[in-house]
């Protein structure tokens, strides 16, 4: 499958619609809880801060790929971020996970063009992490028993 059949669409919490919110909270838990067995507080109020930017891919009806971007200083002070990073089962091993990057990447620069931008990555994806500028700027660590690292990539 090719990324060009993905619909995207970059809204802020105010502008999803109800359905929009469900099958966001439903892609998140059905990956991160689910899939990676983590027991956490998904919805953690991140969604709500009026800064924040969810980006959405679709096939069809269907949400196959989705991030949200977020301010600087509402993860970390200073830095913007990118996270809850999802690409549906259906559409892993294509370019949908590069073009949801790409995009993500290329918001938190337009929206914040002189703040870096920091992620928590899973450590196994830090290859995928460094074709969009980030470098490994932390030992590993574990958050909730997955090994992750943290990743900069610097301003534009």
């Amino acid at each position: 499958m090719s990324s060009q059949t993905i619909d995207w669409q970059v809204l802020p919490f105010d502008k999803l619609t109800t359905a929009q919110l469900y099958q966001l909270l439903q892609l998140r838990v059905a990956v991160f809880v689910v899939e990676q067995t983590c027991y956490y507080q998904e919805i953690d109020g991140k969604d709500l801060v009026p800064q924040t930017h969810h980006v959405l891919g679709y096939k069809g009806e269907e949400l196959v790929a989705y991030t949200r971007v977020l301010a600087p200083g509402v993860s970390y002070d200073n830095y913007a971020s990118i996270g809850r990073v999802i690409v549906d089962k259906s559409c892993r091993g294509t370019n949908v996970g590069y073009d949801l990057m790409s995009r993500s990447v290329e918001l938190a620069q337009s929206m914040w063009p002189n703040a870096a931008i920091k992620i928590s990555a899973q450590e196994p994806l830090e290859k995928f992490y460094n074709q969009f500028g980030f470098v490994k700027a932390s030992d590993m660590y574990l958050e909730d028993d997955i090994p992750h690292i943290e990743m900069i990539a610097t301003a534009s």
